[in-house]
């Protein structure tokens, strides 16, 4: 079967409210733009302790980044906590190093909280050594985490074989506060969640005018219009037309998925259920769903000139990991666009007297979009301290060029790898 570019989790995903667009001119006490991870979490938040909110999605709900997830409930971001500290200084970095430490808890917790229908698996995850390199890498972030009491064990080449079913690698590093999900059925869940709070949450209501008029936010939508007291912009990587555009340098991922595999190959790959990716400079993941669906991703864009290049290799690429699986096809493809930035942290921008704008996860949006958004909700309330300070704006010099870099790099190691 041809693989089609349609998200595997727009097809999974329980059956989806529909919420219709913005007709009418309405106040409330904050207005968020974007209805991904971040923006539907602190909808959610707000509504919870009796804010009025009001959600503006210029597409639906999980249409961006949200709904184009490998899935994959990290605790932390892809650069090191030693790292982040050293970028931001020992309190502040530690300050966020804490913080994002509780996103997958967060994170489970509302979906047991609200009985959301995600595929919801709480096993951990498995950062894989493509290479000795990889190794003493996983080695040394191993270290950090235990120095701050993370629950993560370092798995030896052996013990990484029988987890994955892959003799491929030369070790792992185990984090039991992670997991996997059905990131489009958890975001749309947990709008579902914060509607019955009270949230007012309106999908294709593009915002086409943003401006802050003395003490209130007007924002205007093709059909009608909101006044609000403050802005949270959660466009990321997806803003468009009245969100100012976030400065970020744009990169894209790409996943394949196969059908469901037999009960005897299930047995033998990820029988744990954990999530996995790997040490590779263009890193590639892999997982299965819980109807036993390979799931394998890269950096890359399928919607690119790049397409055939990536597919080519994903096909090679799976076979070498688990020849058990060749001759196995992909059935369903999908890209999604995330936001990196120059230091590989996420940034909370202010937007004008009394908005604030977050973006850049890097890829890693489940469990720090929900966080960002809870502490997001927490500002607008006026209370609450933010993982990260406000700053002004901090453009992205030669972003486009840069993002260009990014593609021809995973499209170029692609097409060699395996071939020389």
């Amino acid at each position: 079967m041809e693989p089609r570019l349609n998200s595997l989790w727009s097809t999974t995903a329980p059956d989806r409210p529909r919420w219709s667009p913005l007709a009418k001119a309405i106040t409330a006490d904050v207005v968020v733009i974007g209805g991904g991870f971040t923006g539907v979490s602190a909808a959610y938040h707000l509504a919870a302790r009796g804010a009025s909110v009001v959600l503006l999605e210029a597409r639906t709900i999980g249409f961006g980044g949200s709904g184009r997830n490998v899935g994959l409930v990290n605790a932390g971001l892809w650069t090191p906590p030693q790292q982040v500290e050293e970028k931001l200084g020992k309190e502040a970095g530690a300050r966020l190093n804490a913080a994002l430490a509780e996103g997958p808890s967060t994170v489970f917790d509302l979906i047991e909280q609200h009985q959301i229908r995600c595929e919801a698996i709480r096993h951990g995850t498995l950062h894989c050594a493509h290479s000795a390199a990889g190794l003493q890498d996983l080695k040394a972030r191993y270290a950090q985490q235990m120095a701050r009491g993370a629950p993560v064990k370092l798995l030896d080449a052996v013990e990484t074989a029988r987890r994955t079913g892959s003799n491929a690698y030369h070790g792992a590093l185990w984090d039991g506060r992670a997991g996997t999900i059905q990131p489009l059925a958890y975001v749309q869940g947990l709008a579902r969640a914060a509607e019955r709070l009270g949230a007012q949450v309106y999908e294709d209501s593009n915002a086409l005018d943003i401006r802050e008029d003395g003490q209130h936010w007007r924002i205007r939508t093709a059909q009608g219009g909101v006044r609000a007291a403050k802005l949270i912009q959660a466009t990321n990587a997806y803003g468009k037309d009245g969100a100012a555009p976030n400065a970020i340098v744009p990169a894209h991922y790409f996943q394949l998925a196969t059908a469901p595999l037999s009960t005897k190959l299930r047995q033998s790959i990820l029988a744990g259920g954990e999530g996995c990716w790997d040490t590779a400079l263009i890193m590639s993941s892999f997982r299965l769903d819980q109807a036993g669906r390979m799931i394998f991703g890269s950096l890359g864009n399928l919607e690119g000139a790049g397409a055939t290049v990536h597919r080519a290799w994903a096909a090679r690429k799976l076979t070498r990991l688990f020849p058990q699986l060749k001759g196995i096809p992909f059935e369903c493809e999908w890209t999604g666009r995330i936001a990196m930035t120059s230091t590989y942290l996420p940034r909370i921008q202010r937007r004008g007297d009394n908005g604030i704008s977050i973006f850049g996860y890097s890829g890693r949006g489940i469990g720090p979009g929900t966080l960002f958004g809870k502490a997001a909700a927490d500002w607008a309330l006026g209370d609450g301290d933010l993982p990260l300070e406000i700053t002004g704006a901090q453009p992205e010099k030669h972003a486009a060029l840069r993002g260009l870099y990014y593609e021809a790099g995973a499209a170029l190691t692609h097409f060699t790898n395996g071939r020389l």
